[in-house]
């Protein structure tokens, strides 16, 4: 159904191409699952076939790439529409009408299909995606997740051949991403429908694929093979296959399922290693929820990015504990006829991280909103440093808290790199040379004169997170951080994050990441329908939960375990 030929790909103003060597063919009615680090071209790969690269994006291709027989170099994208349905990173830029269920209907609209056929396909799909309640609401008023499950939907109702998407879980909670995956899989099979995806959160679609393509590095050829095949030498790998790297065994386990028949032996080591040596913590104790919270007893900041944010050398003498860096008090929130919060209480400690956590559409981005000054509260009360956000000039309110938002180019409109630094430090009141200080640490090797629009979705983040940083700001939101970050980059802003947290930030995030919420956060709230739901420490919360356990918290259980950095330490 698809056929790359020898493809390579160079961009206009690249010395190097962006990939080359491509040469694989996905048979029809097969699920392959493209992966690989940040960087290396997969939605170069995905873009060559709905013809986006090179119509779209300019550059050369060279070799051939036949999609149901047509050739992608004289087939434009529109000429290929009927054939092949394409779900990129960003849902926004997908849409091109106002509601749910016109969008849903715009694609067969355009390809000139039958009205009946066009309701009876619009209704199905709003059954399949559980959108039936929001086929009248503005797109513009849904939450991320929603967005990407109506992008989704309005590919699948043309009934394409070929379905080739880019990260089509990232903004999903988990089971709202098993229910896609699953109709994917139900597609495949029972359809034929073939599907090449590139996807990230490898640990929710392994276990799908038929076949893994593996861009191994930046140019590379890219290797084919199994999923167990190809998971024994990738660089990137969900929890339970390192779980098993550690562990030994053989074959790998692709499936929680699976590592739990051969996890008897490594229970009864960790048991053993246990008694002889409990395991310390991996992360400092967080505050009690309960009021009134001490600050968490943490280690002196030692990092370059905790010096660079130390204000001034801590006092060794006494003191009473600093009040709270946030306090929410029976917070409403509506999102007009919609009511998005109500009675919310939440405490956030100097020091603490916290992850919200909920299906999409709970509340988690509002109730960032609110800390940030973006929504008025309907009724109740929120307080930042004293402050109360929404009231509070900007240029003193960016002192008090900051916001990553989900998409981190939303902060970004310069030309360059500099350009947003010298921006960030005059908002900030800050000393020249604040900002690029951050960059340099979070982001090496990157020049001032670098577009941000030329930077990967990691090095977006961080240039995002350097541009907040600027102003110093005890409270620190983050929404969705984890979108388009491989395992590495995610490795590297964990990092990040605790030496914010060591140096007295407190960070709140809003993520469907359970991974991210096992490694980093002392405390997890979770959201159901606008209220809070759950509320204690992330070992107590998760693992009772298994909606929102890590893959080595099931794998292990009754053994309360959440990471594979946790195991290592405890058998080594």
């Amino acid at each position: 159904m698809i056929r790359f030929e020898d493809v390579s790909v160079t961009y206009d103003g690249a010395a190097e191409p962006t990939v080359q060597g491509v040469d694989f063919e996905v048979p029809e009615g097969e699920l392959v699952l493209l992966v690989g680090p940040s960087g290396v071209g997969k939605s170069t790969v995905l873009g060559a076939v709905s013809g986006l690269v090179p119509h779209f994006t300019g550059g050369t291709l060279r070799g051939r790439v036949t999609v149901a027989g047509r050739d992608t170099r004289t087939h434009k994208p529109r000429e290929l529409a009927d054939v092949v349905g394409t779900v990129g990173q960003d849902p926004l830029s997908h849409f091109v009408t106002d509601t749910v269920e016109d969008e849903l209907a715009y694609g067969m609209e355009s390809l000139g299909l039958a009205p009946d056929v066009m309701r009876r396909r619009v209704e199905e799909t709003l059954d399949l995606l559980g959108l039936a309640d929001l086929r009248d609401r503005p797109i513009a008023t849904l939450s991320g997740g929603q967005q990407q499950r109506v992008a989704i939907g309005s590919v699948l109702t043309p009934h394409p051949k070929v379905l080739v998407l880019d990260e089509p879980t990232s903004a999903l909670d988990p089971a709202a991403a098993e229910e896609v995956l699953a109709i994917l899989q139900r597609l495949v099979h029972d359809l034929g429908t073939t599907v090449l995806m590139a996807e990230h959160r490898l640990e929710r679609v392994i276990q799908y694929a038929d076949q893994v393509a593996l861009l191994p590095s930046r140019g590379a050829a890219p290797t084919l093979g199994t999923p167990s095949e190809i998971m024994s030498v990738s660089p990137v790998y969900p929890p339970v296959v390192g779980l098993g790297r550690l562990a030994g065994w053989s074959p790998l386990p692709l499936t929680v399922r699976d590592a739990r028949r051969k996890a008897g032996p490594l229970r009864d080591r960790l048991a053993e290693a246990a008694r002889e040596a409990p395991a310390p913590p991996s992360l400092p104790e967080p505050p009690s929820p309960q009021s009134p919270p001490s600050p968490p007893v943490l280690p002196r900041p030692t990092s370059p990015l905790a010096r660079l944010l130390r204000k001034r050398t801590p006092d060794t003498t006494p003191q009473a504990p600093p009040p709270h860096v946030a306090e929410v008090a029976s917070l409403a929130v509506r999102r007009g006829p919609v009511e998005a919060l109500r009675r919310v209480d939440l405490t956030v400690a100097p020091g603490e991280t916290i992850a919200l956590m909920g299906r999409n559409g709970a509340g988690k981005s509002t109730l960032l909103g609110a800390l940030v000054g973006l929504v008025e509260p309907a009724a109740g009360s929120v307080r930042v440093g004293g402050a109360v956000p929404h009231r509070t000039a900007p240029p003193e309110l960016v002192r008090r808290v900051g916001l990553v938002p989900q998409e981190p180019r939303d902060l970004l409109y310069a030309d360059t790199v500099a350009a947003e630094c010298a921006a960030a430090e005059r908002d900030a009141g800050a000393a020249a040379g604040t900002c690029r200080a951050l960059v340099s640490e979070l982001l090496p090797g990157i020049g001032d004169g670098t577009h941000p629009r030329d930077l990967s979705e990691g090095q977006r983040l961080a240039l995002a997170l350097a541009v907040v940083l600027t102003a110093r700001p005890p409270l620190l939101l983050l929404d969705e951080p984890t979108r388009g970050l491989d395992y590495a980059a995610k490795a590297r802003l964990v990092t990040v994050l605790r030496d914010l947290a060591a140096g007295g930030h407190a960070i709140v995030l809003a993520t469907h990441d359970v991974e991210l919420a096992a490694e980093l956060a002392h405390r997890v709230v979770i959201l159901a329908d606008g209220e809070v739901v759950a509320d204690g420490p992330t070992a107590e919360v998760v693992v009772a939960s298994p909606s929102f356990a890590p893959q080595v918290t099931k794998v292990l259980a009754p053994q309360p375990w959440l990471t594979v950095t946790q195991v290592g330490e405890a058998l080594s």
